[in-house]
């Protein structure tokens, strides 16, 4: 996944045409698209296949399953042309890896709703740690920065995604400037009137982070 801008769509849309007609619209200001079951269940993969067509897919299906089952999943992904996938650490090492084996994957360390501080937060650092050597990079919320910078240096070198900019509460280039790589932003793109302006505006506010980072700011 090539970084221009430092923004993925979270596309958490259900209806299909309106996935591929928002993706159209933002194509020049994201680098890549997630999506997930709502999309894929109302849907169907197909609309995976058509969205690869106009950027890279993150299958962000937070798989969560025994080993075996992890690697169906990865694969289905990946047959419907999918280039990462989501999946859940707190499973363990043997599930993060069968999926790694089939699919570059970023491991959930921690999430960016309130909900997860009561059980995935305590284990986040540890999540990381144990499952980073497989995982094409990490997952950390936007939402709470020390627990994204702690998770930043576990990472090392691998890319660092975060989700919880926009409608969840942080602000559009704060991750980046707290250690992320990518910003994840979804209703504040795909539910404005016009998502390509919405886009256009977050999109300069990332780059805008990822220059600052780039000088030492």
């Amino acid at each position: 996944m090539e970084r221009r801008h430092g923004l993925i769509l979270a596309l958490d849309v259900e209806d299909g045409e309106r996935a591929l007609e928002v993706c159209a619209r933002v194509k020049e200001h994201v680098d890549a698209v997630k999506v997930g079951y709502p999309l894929v269940l109302r849907s169907g993969m197909e609309v995976v296949r058509r969205l690869a067509e106009l950027m890279p897919v993150i299958a962000d299906f937070k798989v969560a399953d025994v080993p075996h089952v992890c690697a169906a999943i990865a694969r289905i992904a990946r047959d419907a042309g999918a280039s990462y996938l989501i999946a859940h650490g707190f499973t363990g090492y043997e599930s993060v890896k069968a999926c790694a084996e089939v699919l570059p994957v970023f491991v959930v360390a921690d999430m960016s709703h309130p909900g997860a501080e009561e059980f995935i937060t305590p284990v986040s650092e540890r999540v990381a740690r144990r499952c980073v050597e497989v995982a094409a990079g990490i997952v950390a919320p936007a939402t709470r920065p020390e627990s994204l910078r702690r998770l930043r240096r576990i990472a090392g070198d691998k890319p660092v995604i975060s989700p919880g900019v926009g409608a969840q509460g942080a602000a559009p280039g704060s991750a980046i400037r707290a250690g992320a790589d990518y910003e994840i932003v979804g209703r504040a793109i795909y539910s404005a009137p016009r998502p390509e302006e919405a886009a256009r505006r977050i999109r300069s506010l990332t780059a805008a982070a990822l220059a600052e980072r780039g000088r030492g700011a």
